[in-house]
């Protein structure tokens, strides 16, 4: 299988130095994100917010955004990069729901006798997919 190498919503950033450009999903979403922040600080009152996201939702270009936010202070830059708290584990949500079942197999596997060990084979099929996953050699698409 190849790897899907075009970056992915997430990974745009909106380019506000040309406002004649068109926008997608991620620009509109950062946009209604800031919206939801100054509506959330009392700068918007609830009417103003839905008008400006649903406003935002139809923009076309970098200008249709800029007008939504010209009146409301910038965002405050970010001091440090979000930290993980510290003492816990992040796991993908892939891995968590692997761990979770096996855990559950191997349960039964002992509440039901612990003959032969029979886990272990959804263990390694299922195992494989999921390290193939984290490695990135499985495209979501």
């Amino acid at each position: 299988m190849h790897r899907d190498d075009r970056p992915r919503p997430t990974q745009l950033q909106p380019r506000p130095t040309d406002t004649r450009l068109r926008v997608g999903d991620a620009e509109r979403t950062l946009v209604i994100d800031q919206l939801a922040d100054h509506h959330a600080a009392g700068r918007l009152t609830l009417q103003e917010f839905e008008g400006r996201m649903a406003s935002a939702w139809t923009a076309r270009t970098g200008a249709d955004l800029a007008v939504l936010t010209a009146d409301l202070p910038s965002p405050a830059p970010s001091r440090r990069p979000a930290r993980r708290p510290a003492g816990r584990l992040h796991l993908d949500p892939e891995v968590r729901t692997y761990l979770a079942v096996m855990a559950l197999l191997w349960l039964i596997w002992l509440v039901t006798g612990a003959n032969y060990p029979w886990p272990v084979w959804p263990m390694l099929g299922w195992g494989i997919g999921v390290a193939g996953h984290l490695r990135g050699g499985v495209s979501p698409r």
